[in-house]
C-alpha cells in the first residue's frame, strides 16, 4: 500500500512490531508504516480511522505488555522522526518522537544544558516516554519529564496535524501528556532545559532496615544540594534485603561541600558507603554498560513482567518488605532489579498522571526477567502483578501504567477517577473512531 506522497506504508517490519521489550503479548498487525514525515502519519491515520483499523506508534519498542501494538491494524514506525534541535538562547530543545533520550542528552550537553528530568535508561524514545509521563532521579524535585514539555506537534485520530501548548489548545495538550497515546500520536516535542553541571559526586549509602532508609531518603530529597535521589532494595545474605540510597550532588570540577556536612547526620552504615566523582555525562549514561551486558547475555530479549506502582510513603515501610518476602518475588534476587525512590506530590502536575493522595510518595518498580520459553512462569508473574496491584490500592497506591498488568475498561475508569470524564471527552473529540493505541484496552 502506498500513500499519496508515494511513500510505501507497509514494510518488512511486521515481525518486529508484533512484539515489544516485554516479550509477553504478541499481535498480528496488517503492516508497519515508515513515518518519514508528518504527512505519512496523517495519511495513515486518515485511512485507518474511518475503517476502524487500530493505529499505534512505535519508537524504541520499549512497551512491556503490548501497549504499543496494533493487532489487525498498523504500527507507525517513528524511528526516522529523530531530528533533535537545541536552541541554547531559549533554553529549549525540540526532538522528534522517534529520537532517543541519548540523542536528546547529546544535543543538550553540547550546549552546556540538560533536561531537568531524564529517565534512567536513555534508550527509549521521546514520544513513548511522554505518553506515560516519565520519571527519573530528579523527579522528587522536578516531577515527571512530561511537566517540562513546552509544546507538542501531534496527529490526532482524525488525521489532523496540530500544535498544542499550555496556552494553545490546552485541552489537547493535557490529553496527550501522560495520556497513553489515546487522543493523538506525538510527532515532536519542545522541552525546557536548564544549565548542566560538569560533574557530580555520587553517594551510595546502605541501610539494613527500610525505616531508616526511607527516613534518610526523604531527608536527602528535601535538601536542595542533592539534584538526584533514588534507591534500590538489594539482595543480602540469608534471604534478607539491604536498602541502598543513591544521592547526587552536582558540581563544576572543584570538590563539593564536605562529605560530613552532606551525609554525616544520616543513619546509614558508614563502613559500606561508596563515594565517587563522575562527569555529568558519565552519570546520565550510567546504565549504558548494563544494557550492553544484558544484550550480550541474551537477558534483554527475555520476558519482562515488570510492575511499577506509586505508593504513599507512610505505607511503603511495611508494604515493600512484605512484597519482597513473597515467594512470587524471589526471582528478583537472581534476575531483576527493584527501585524504590521518593516523589513529592506538589511536583506532579500532568493531570492524567495519576498519583496517590498526599505529599510524601514513593515509586516502587519491580523489574523482573523471566526465563525464556517458560509461558507458565510468565503467567504466574503477571497474575502476581495483578494481586500486588489490588493490595497496593488498599493502602492508597496507584498504578504507573508502564508494566505488565491486564487492565479492563472498568479498571481504567477507576484508575483515572475524577479525570476519566475529561479523558473520555478528549477521546471522543480527537479520536472519534477510537483507533489510536488500543493496546492499553481502555475502551474495549
Amino acid at each position: 500500500m502506498t500513500g499519496a506522497t508515494g511513500v510505501k506504508w507497509v514494510k518488512s517490519g511486521v515481525k518486529e512490531a508484533s512484539t515489544d521489550f516485554g516479550h509477553i503479548v504478541g499481535s498480528s498487525p496488517l503492516g508497519v508504516v515508515t513515518a518519514r514525515s508528518a504527512t505519512d502519519v496523517q495519511e495513515l491515520v486518515s485511512f485507518a480511522g474511518p475503517r476502524g483499523l487500530p493505529v499505534s506508534a512505535r519508537g524504541a519498542g520499549q512497551a512491556l505488555y503490548g501497549q504499543g501494538q496494533a493487532h489487525g491494524g498498523y504500527v507507525v514506525d517513528m524511528a526516522a522522526l529523530d531530528d533533535v534541535r537545541c536552541a541554547p538562547g531559549e533554553r529549549t530543545l525540540t526532538a522528534g518522537a522517534g529520537a532517543l533520550w541519548r540523542d536528546v542528552v547529546r544535543a543538550a550537553l553540547a550546549a552546556g544544558l540538560t533536561p531537568p528530568v531524564l529517565p534512567d535508561h536513555l534508550g527509549g524514545s521521546v514520544g513513548g516516554l511522554l505518553s506515560t509521563g516519565g520519571f527519573g532521579g530528579s523527579s522528587h524535585r522536578y516531577g515527571p519529564v512530561a511537566d517540562w514539555v513546552r509544546e507538542l506537534e501531534v496527529v490526532t485520530g482524525t488525521g489532523e496535524r496540530l500544535v498544542c501548548a499550555p496556552d494553545r489548545r490546552p485541552e489537547l495538550f493535557r490529553a496527550v501528556l501522560a495520556g497513553l497515546g489515546q487522543c493523538a500520536l506525538i510527532l515532536r516535542a519542545t522541552l525546557a532545559l536548564v544549565p548542566a553541571p560538569t560533574h557530580v559526586r555520587r553517594y551510595r549509602l546502605y541501610h539494613d532496615a527500610p525505616g531508616t532508609y526511607l527516613t534518610d531518603q526523604r531527608r536527602l530529597s528535601r535538601d536542595s544540594r542533592f539534584s538526584h535521589v533514588a534507591g534500590q532494595p538489594r539482595p543480602a545474605l540469608g534471604g534478607s534485603w539491604r536498602y541502598m540510597i543513591e544521592a547526587v550532588v552536582p558540581h563544576d570540577g572543584g570538590p563539593p561541600a564536605d562529605d560530613e556536612l552532606l551525609i554525616g547526620d544520616l543513619d546509614h552504615d558508614r563502613d559500606t558507603e561508596e563515594i565517587a566523582d563522575l562527569s555529568y555525562a558519565e552519570y546520565v549514561h550510567r546504565l549504558d554498560r548494563d544494557e550492553r551486558l544484558l544484550r550480550a547475555t541474551g537477558e534483554w530479549d527475555r520476558p519482562h513482567p515488570w510492575l511499577t506502582l506509586l505508593l504513599p510513603e507512610e505505607a511503603a515501610g511495611s508494604f515493600v518488605p512484605a512484597v519482597l518476602a513473597e515467594g512470587a518475588q524471589q526471582g528478583l534476587r537472581l534476575c531483576g532489579t527493584v527501585q524504590l525512590r521518593p516523589l513529592t506530590g506538589r511536583t506532579l502536575h500532568a493531570p492524567l498522571l495519576r498519583r496517590p493522595a498526599g505529599e510524601l510518595l514513593c515509586l516502587l518498580a519491580l523489574m523482573r526477567t523471566a526465563p525464556p520459553a517458560a509461558p507458565a512462569v510468565v503467567r504466574r508473574l503477571v497474575a502476581a502483578n495483578r494481586a500486588l496491584y489490588e493490595r497496593a490500592r488498599t493502602v492508597g497506591g496507584v498504578l504507573h501504567p508502564v508494566g505488565a498488568l491486564p487492565m479492563s475498561p472498568g479498571d481504567w475508569r477507576a484508575h483515572f477517577g475524577p479525570v476519566w470524564p475529561d479523558l473520555a471527552h478528549a477521546k471522543d473529540l480527537y479520536d472519534p473512531h477510537h483507533v489510536l493505541t488500543r493496546g492499553y484496552g481502555l475502551w474495549t
